[in-house]
């Protein structure tokens, strides 16, 4: 078996034990091979390339659709996955890991020259682009991430998306268990593969409460770190107080901070200005899906020199002797340096991102907006999780839904 083969069966093997394990993509297999929502169709995919997203793409095409698939961060691709996904009839990669920013952008703009009718983005590059050029016989998509939506409402705020758009990360399905349960995980699966640190005893800061934040500081605390949180928002600082956690401006809580993971969605978050207080030995790291969280280029200035003291981790030392450790240049270290979001927590979300594109081919012509996932696809995705984990619950009596004034 050559190097090509053996690194195509390595990507095989990762694929094959993650479907094992996606029960709700594995429910809708059979119910999309019989239905066919997807025939006729061309769905365009920008995300993080590896063996979860890889089971979502065959999903997609065992529906029907021509499936064009790229990844939506430059070091998130992992190449064996590639490789055994272009195997696949019906899929077409695009895709490779360490790319330029000029070749992750030419990687988009194949999966554009395909003329997808269908879209699934994952941080809001993909629609960036499209919005460059042509939107003729685009139908709709769907927005994995927080900041991609957030880039979509600025769209739709002022008035400039030209096709409807679905908020995925908006669904309940989504962000309480995959920003909060999913990044907490692999947040640490990331930092504690690449450095082979103890995480208990030290001090952790977050930087951000949001719903990826909590999840964070949740594992932290749960590994014995002691966890400091910094916000801007009054509201989430004291949920993050009444958790049980510290609160402090960025710039006072580096000093003692031994880790440090950013998870905001915006730039310029780690200034020059906090760098120069970085305690000695800081570790950092970014889960926004942007590198612009960390100021790299203040990073650079204030070295004397730097250096690769593991992979993944580079080392900036400062004029008086103080190191700081960066890792994964800056970029989502749970994907730059692990393997993403558990299985279980992607089979979730993958199953409303499904459901949601079948939503949109099903709908017929809808006005270009951004849409939230209908009620009864969250509903369904959560009654799906229930029956995969064996669980029962109890239902409203019809005495109890006239007290409530619910319709029967």
């Amino acid at each position: 078996m050559n190097t090509s083969d053996e690194r195509i069966a390595r990507g095989q093997r990762k694929i094959d034990w993650a479907v094992s394990r996606m029960d709700l993509l594995n429910m809708l297999r059979d119910e999309f091979r019989n239905e066919r929502p997807f025939a006729g169709h061309r769905i365009g995919m920008s995300i993080h390339l590896e063996a979860k997203t890889a089971c979502l793409a065959i999903l997609l095409r065992d529906g029907g659709a021509e499936v064009f698939i790229t990844g939506s961060n430059p070091l998130s691709t992992q190449d064996d996955i590639a490789l055994a996904l272009a195997g696949e009839a019906g899929i077409s990669v695009h895709a490779r890991h360490g790319v330029s920013e000029d070749e992750y952008v030419e990687h988009l703009r194949e999966v554009l020259a395909a003329k997808p009718d269908l879209i699934l983005d994952d941080g809001g590059d993909l629609v960036r682009l499209l919005h460059e050029g042509d939107t003729e016989g685009v139908i709709g998509g769907c927005e994995e991430t927080t900041t991609g939506v957030d880039r979509l409402r600025r769209l739709d705020r002022e008035d400039l998306l030209r096709f409807p758009m679905f908020a995925v990360n908006d669904a309940k399905m989504k962000y309480l268990f995959d920003n909060r349960y999913g990044t907490g995980q692999s947040v640490w699966d990331g930092i504690i593969r690449s450095t082979n640190l103890l995480v208990a005893g030290k001090e952790v800061l977050v930087v951000g409460y949001g719903w990826c934040g909590r999840g964070i500081a949740m594992r932290a605390q749960g590994l014995g770190a002691r966890v400091s949180v910094c916000e801007i928002d009054p509201v989430k600082a004291v949920e993050a107080v009444m958790d049980g956690f510290t609160v402090a401006p960025l710039v006072e809580a580096i000093g003692t901070a031994d880790l440090l993971i950013t998870v905001t969605g915006c730039c310029d978050v780690v200034t020059k200005e906090a760098l120069r207080n970085a305690n000695d030995g800081l570790i950092l790291s970014n889960a926004g899906h942007f590198d612009v969280e960390i100021d790299k280029p203040a990073l650079e200035e204030l070295a004397v020199s730097t250096r690769t003291v593991r992979e993944g981790i580079c080392e900036f030392t400062f004029d008086d002797g103080r190191r700081v450790y960066l890792l994964g240049d800056g970029r989502l270290v749970n994907l730059v340096l692990a393997d993403g979001h558990p299985v279980e927590i992607m089979d979730i979300s993958f199953a409303l991102q499904a459901l949601t594109l079948r939503h949109i081919a099903a709908s017929g012509k809808l006005s270009p907006a951004l849409y939230a996932v209908p009620t009864e696809v969250d509903q369904r995705v959560a009654w799906m999780k229930l029956t995969a984990l064996g669980i029962e619950i109890d239902s409203l009596t019809k005495a109890q839904q006239a007290y409530l004034g619910l319709a029967p």
